[in-house]
């Protein structure tokens, strides 16, 4: 099948934006990403899946940790920058002694405890060290485009 055919229906299922970083000898390095996901509740486990063309696979590798900041949905500036096109300064807050974003729905500090290589992908599983929640709304991805969550009106 062609590439564009699976690309185009992959983007079919909405998900989360998510910003993932690590740190380097105090260099903070980050992408944007949708590959993230919870693996296990015993022990807390969670992966991300990096594309082997990616630069942040090296840092990663390199630092052993991670952090997944899931976006709000008033931080496509956050999703924008992280995916090549910087725009602002950004100001990192710590959890768990690793750098995250301020404001995000959700930031998950982790211990990078396996690799898988899988196609033109490594998935990293990671060992949940620490994690925030704050109540605000997602930002969402859905075919190509950046969304908002809106309740759909229970039926009476």
């Amino acid at each position: 099948m062609e590439d564009r055919l699976f690309r185009d229906a992959m983007g079919k299922f909405a998900t989360g934006v998510t910003v993932l970083l690590t740190e380097n000898e105090g260099e903070v390095h980050g992408m944007t990403a949708n590959g993230f996901m919870s693996v296990s509740l015993d022990p807390k486990l969670v992966v991300i899946s990096i594309g082997h063309k990616a630069k942040f696979l090296e840092k990663v590798t390199q630092s052993n940790t991670y952090t997944v900041n899931i976006l709000a949905e008033d931080q496509e500036s956050y999703s924008r920058h992280f995916a090549g096109r910087p725009n602002e300064d950004v100001v990192f807050d710590r959890l768990a002694e690793q750098p995250v974003l301020p404001g995000a729905v959700a930031q998950v500090a982790c211990e990078v405890v396996s690799e898988h290589v899988e196609g033109d992908h490594t998935l990293l599983i990671g060992k949940v060290l620490d994690i925030t929640v704050s109540e605000r709304d997602p930002l969402l991805f859905f075919s190509g485009q950046y969304r908002q969550l809106q309740a759909v009106p229970a039926k009476v």
